[in-house]
């Protein structure tokens, strides 16, 4: 279920089975006609209102449906956390080798082939590794929400 209000009218709540979409829009705007023909539309709409201007309503309060996919995403998340976390973990201490090989790119000694090539595979790794820590970090932040959400379904309830 998907439901729209206008910012003229904040009071009026349009609900449409499904997701947010140019269909469900549509609807919603087949209801807001609906309530303007019959005078149950308490403002004016200005010409060439459309369901663009339509605004999703989203839900503050949690009902055991939306409770439920709040929960299994927050497991997702941490999921997916936990696995950024191994990835960054196996791969920091190769690529903090090949970190320290990179200095000798800015000394005037002088390198082989052999070493250069190294290097060159090693960037490979340091740019996973990189990748990858990023992407931890951004999942870190995010999975604070989700342990929260968590947390709150997790406490017993008579506390």
């Amino acid at each position: 279920m998907v439901q729209y209000t206008l910012a003229q009218s904040p009071e009026i709540i349009l609900t449409v089975s499904g997701k947010d979409s140019a269909k469900a829009r549509d609807k919603a705007m087949d209801q807001l006609m609906e309530l303007m023909d019959s005078g149950k539309l308490p403002t004016e709409l200005e010409e060439g209102f459309g369901p663009q201007q339509l605004i999703e309503v989203k839900e503050s309060t949690i009902d055991s449906a939306s409770g439920e996919d709040s929960i299994t995403q927050a497991v997702q998340v941490l999921s997916n956390l936990a696995t950024l976390k191994l990835k960054v973990q196996e791969s920091r201490a190769e690529a903090l080798e090949i970190r320290k090989a990179v200095d000798v790119l800015f000394t005037d000694e002088s390198v082989t082939e052999e070493e250069i090539t190294r290097l060159k595979e090693g960037f490979k790794v340091l740019k996973n590794f990189a990748q990858a820590n990023v992407r931890y970090q951004e999942a870190r932040s995010k999975a604070e929400q989700a342990r929260q959400t968590l947390d709150q379904a997790l406490k017993s309830p008579d506390k």
